[in-house]
């Protein structure tokens, strides 16, 4: 890890990120890819030690509350996070100032700040986002071997449930010839009903690669599933967007589940949910950048 000083926290449309980097490891991080600007190493993160004051020094300027959102670029609740606490810190300014909050992680570490989710939610709204991608516990561990596993992430949910903060999964990227099978999305579907998510976000079946993820993630193929990085070669080339050929048959059905169970998972639809600012009066207002 490194330190630095920031200018600020806050995007023009209310997103943060508390750290840069991660450590989780997952094989298809889009935010290795070059066009983020990031000049360290990915797994040396960048910790912004002002962050906290930041977003104060924020909130107290601003005229009318709205959602802040993190976890979209660095997952808040990386490993360094249990010794920082920098996250935390962030939660109790949003919480004493009365800000929406719309988290998003694949750790259980989330749970050690249920008081303050629960805390923000009586006063606003807070929906926490997670992202599961492989309902096969073994094959989580090698696309994703440094996180909390699936399972884990199911029992967040359902902790969430029980505690009336809304939930939304990100159900993506789902991994041409790796986990685009019916079995493994009916798996996850079977978690998001038990766990009553409010919200799924898929955008298509497949994963995007650019320069920088795209290294990593057939370096990973090449690790762990020998000879596909060749045929991803053969059929995508250097393409940005890679399509499962089960794209429309897994797309229907996420679709015909969702209408089924009451899901929201028409895209424009769940970040209105997710940007709109709830509070006791009613009042709406809008913002914040995932």
């Amino acid at each position: 890890m490194h330190d630095v000083i920031a200018k600020g926290i806050l995007s023009s449309n209310n997103g943060m990120n508390i750290y840069r980097g991660c450590t989780h490891g997952c094989i298809y991080c889009d935010s290795r890819s070059l066009c983020y600007g990031m000049d360290h190493i990915f797994e040396d993160i960048e910790v912004k030690t002002n962050g906290p004051q930041l977003l104060e020094d924020a909130l107290k300027r601003k005229r009318k509350k709205c959602m802040i959102g993190t976890g979209a670029m660095s997952d808040p609740y990386i490993h360094l996070e249990e010794k920082l606490q920098n996250t935390r810190k962030c939660l109790e300014i949003i919480d004493k100032y009365g800000f929406g909050l719309v988290i998003q992680t694949k750790s259980n570490r989330i749970l050690r700040d249920l008081d303050l989710l629960k805390s923000i939610n009586n006063k606003a709204k807070c929906v926490v986002q997670m992202t599961l991608t492989t309902y096969d516990e073994e094959l989580c561990k090698i696309i994703e071997p440094n996180v909390s596993t699936t399972k884990e992430r199911f029992e967040v949910l359902k902790i969430m449930r029980d505690n009336k903060i809304p939930t939304v999964v990100w159900l993506t990227p789902i991994l041409p010839y790796i986990n685009d099978t019916e079995e493994n999305i009916r798996g996850i579907l079977d978690y998001c009903i038990e766990a009553k998510v409010k919200g799924i976000i898929v955008f298509s079946i497949g994963l995007t690669l650019r320069n920088g993820n795209r290294e990593y993630y057939y370096k990973n193929l090449d690790k762990h599933f020998k000879g596909l990085k060749e045929k991803y070669i053969r059929q995508y080339g250097n393409s940005y967007e890679i399509i499962s050929k089960n794209h429309e048959n897994l797309m229907k059905i996420i679709k015909e589940t969702c209408k089924k169970n009451n899901i929201i998972c028409e895209i424009r639809e769940v970040f209105s949910y997710m940007r709109a600012f709830e509070e006791k009066n009613n009042e709406v207002q809008i913002g914040f950048d995932i």
